[in-house]
């Protein structure tokens, strides 16, 4: 079963922001094996999604991982605000 990346990192992040109608997850690469993701917020949610140390972004990435390593596929994930 294909896991959908964008579907499952925007039901993550959602949750974490003061608006959530701004959250936006694209996919910019899928070559089969290797995916990059861009998660884009609002300029005043990104120190929420990232955390304090990066503690919020690393937990985000590793769940992401676990999914992807099941499906053989390595995972890039960018954080940004627009």
């Amino acid at each position: 079963m294909a896991i959908n990346y964008d579907l499952l990192i925007k039901n993550i992040v959602t949750p974490l922001v003061l608006h959530p109608e701004d959250v936006l997850v694209k996919t910019l690469a899928d070559d089969g094996t290797d995916l990059a993701i861009q998660i884009l917020v609002n300029q005043e949610d990104l120190g929420r999604v990232i955390g304090k140390g990066g503690k919020i972004a690393s937990a985000i990435r590793t769940i992401v991982y676990a999914g992807a390593s099941k499906e053989g596929k390595h995972v890039k994930i960018d954080i940004d605000a627009f």
